[in-house]
């Protein structure tokens, strides 16, 4: 076992080194690449502020400095919420868009699909201590839209059980904050 827990470490080095190199290359902290990769995967109830701060375990006020800095250098716009009042949606932009495709997420996507692995078995494995690891640290789980215990699926179309709204196919393929294990014990 203390194997693996060399090995993750590595990893996460790595993984935090390739995310140095990526902003440092366009003048950007690390923190500005990870949201932006954040960004691109989250949902509508996910894409705001007070969601990134969750996410990243870090405060309102960095993160407002943070948005500040990806807004001014043309890779994050804000978007009022036309039925939710004063909330706000974080979108990229294409240049963000573009900076990403080439970022350290696509690498390390690249080389999670050469291992000999089966790769729902890897999920399993990651997901699982995943959920461990925030459980510990008390953290919001973060998951897939499709693969949460709110989903609910209506024919061709699907909601979420938790606010009743209608759920967008692309929505559904996205992190969601508000997210459950659907193995979750229900109280």
């Amino acid at each position: 076992m203390q194997h693996n827990a060399l090995l993750l470490e590595r990893l996460g080095a790595l993984i935090h080194q390739s995310v140095r190199d990526d902003a440092a290359r366009h003048g950007l902290l690390p923190i500005h690449v990870q949201v932006l990769s954040y960004l691109s995967r989250a949902n509508r109830y996910s894409d705001m502020p007070i969601a990134v701060a969750e996410y990243f375990g870090v405060t309102r006020g960095t993160v407002s400095q943070t948005l500040a800095v990806l807004e001014r250098k043309g890779l994050l716009v804000r978007e009022s919420d036309a039925r939710h009042g004063r909330r706000v949606h974080l979108g990229l932009t294409p240049s963000a868009r573009a900076l990403l495709r080439e970022s350290w997420i696509t690498r390390l996507e690249t080389a999670l699909t050469t291992l000999p692995l089966d790769a729902a078995t890897l999920e399993s494995g990651l997901r699982g201590l995943l959920a461990g690891l925030q459980r510990l640290n008390g953290q919001r789980a973060f998951g897939v839209c499709a693969r949460c215990a709110h989903f609910q699926p209506d024919g061709r179309r699907a909601h979420c059980g938790l606010t009743g709204e209608p759920l967008a196919k692309a929505q559904t393929l996205r992190i969601c904050r508000e997210w459950r294990s659907p193995h979750a014990v229900t109280e």
